[in-house]
């Protein structure tokens, strides 16, 4: 789970750095800004469901 856990992340902030990119680049000109920033809600909503999920059936135990 750990794994799947970093490689999110890993998405989520690529995708907000090609979202940067394409911000400083395109000068507002495109829509791809957007469609990063789209994609980075969808990994974020996607890996807290996720955690959620792997709570809800034992995957993730909590430490209290």
């Amino acid at each position: 789970m750990r794994i799947v856990v970093v490689l999110f992340i890993v998405l989520i902030l690529a995708s907000l750095g090609s979202a940067l990119y394409f911000i400083v680049k395109d000068k507002g000109t495109s829509t791809r800004a957007v469609k990063a920033l789209t994609l980075r809600v969808l990994f974020s909503i996607t890996l807290f469901a996720l955690l959620m999920l792997g709570y809800h059936f034992g995957i993730i135990k909590s430490k209290l």
